[in-house]
Parts: C-alpha cells; sequence; structure tokens
C-alpha cells in the first residue's frame, strides 16, 4: 500500500510538515510529562483512525519505558486501573478536544477544571497544543492514507 501524496518528497507538504514537528518540539520541552504527551497522541490517534501515528506513538512509547498493559489500554483508560487522576484528565480533555464536533459545547468546564487541577498553565497550554497538533497530524495522515506498521522508535529523529 503506497500513500496517495508522498509527504516528504512534495515540497509544499514537507515544508509544512516541518513547521508541525518545530510546534511538537515547542511542546516536546514544556514540563508536561513525556509520558502523558504520547498518552495524549495515542488516544487522538485512536479517535482518528489514524494507523500511521498509532503505529508511530505506541511503539516511541514502548521504547521509552511504557508497560504494555498501559498501552493496551489507552483506549479504555475510563475502566483501567494503571492511570493516574492527571493522565486520566488529560486523556478526557483529549476525547473532548479531538471530538468537538461530535458536542455541541465542545470542551466541558469540568473537563478543563479537571485538567487544570492537575496541571500548571503552562503544561494547559502544551496539552492545548498537543491536542490540536496531534489532530493535524492524524488528519494529514488519514487524507493520505498513510500506511501504518513500519515505523521504527526514532526513525524521524
Amino acid at each position: 500500500m503506497d500513500a496517495r501524496l508522498n509527504l516528504f518528497d512534495n515540497p509544499v507538504a514537507a515544508k509544512s510538515l516541518r513547521y508541525f514537528i518545530s510546534a511538537g518540539k515547542v511542546v516536546e520541552d514544556t514540563t508536561l510529562p513525556a509520558a502523558t504527551q504520547e498518552l495524549v497522541k495515542i488516544r487522538a490517534s485512536q479517535i482518528n483512525g489514524c494507523g500511521f501515528c498509532t503505529d508511530m506513538h505506541t511503539k516511541d512509547a514502548a521504547h521509552a519505558g511504557e508497560t504494555s498493559t498501559r498501552l493496551n489500554l489507552v483506549a479504555a483508560w475510563r475502566e483501567a486501573t494503571v492511570f493516574t487522576d492527571a493522565e486520566r484528565a488529560a486523556l478526557e480533555l483529549t476525547e473532548q478536544g479531538t471530538r468537538i464536533a461530535d458536542a455541541a459545547g465542545g470542551v466541558t468546564d469540568e473537563a478543563w477544571a479537571n485538567a487544570a487541577k492537575h496541571y500548571d498553565e503552562e503544561q494547559l497550554a502544551a496539552l492545548v497544543s498537543l491536542i490540536a497538533l496531534i489532530n493535524a497530524f492524524n488528519r494529514v495522515n488519514v487524507i493520505v492514507q498513510q500506511p501504518a506498521g513500519d515505523y521504527q522508535p526514532g526513525q524521524f529523529g
């Protein structure tokens, strides 16, 4: 299976992706825990049906030491006992921020207040930016039907 468009050889796509990657570096350099960042990327990618990003971020998380139990339970985080209250708040914000078209009010005040109990202002800004960014990456990859399964941790730097 080949992607509809080679995102790395196309000058416009490659330039756009460089900006996305730069924005991602800003988030990575914050105090938002790296494990939380990966959980957010995985959950949004699952919701959006982005196989490429789900493959990438589960493998990157495992490579960074995340357990298979936690990775296997991201989609069922509400019923799982392996996530902290802070991670649960981040996952709830991720789900509501990813499914904004499914809810008339967007992200609820309750979800925001719960996240704000666990994260400071810098971390909240990072979380909001990350949710928006992974959704953008997901959409690009889903639109071009980027194949999944061959990603190797650290492949992109």
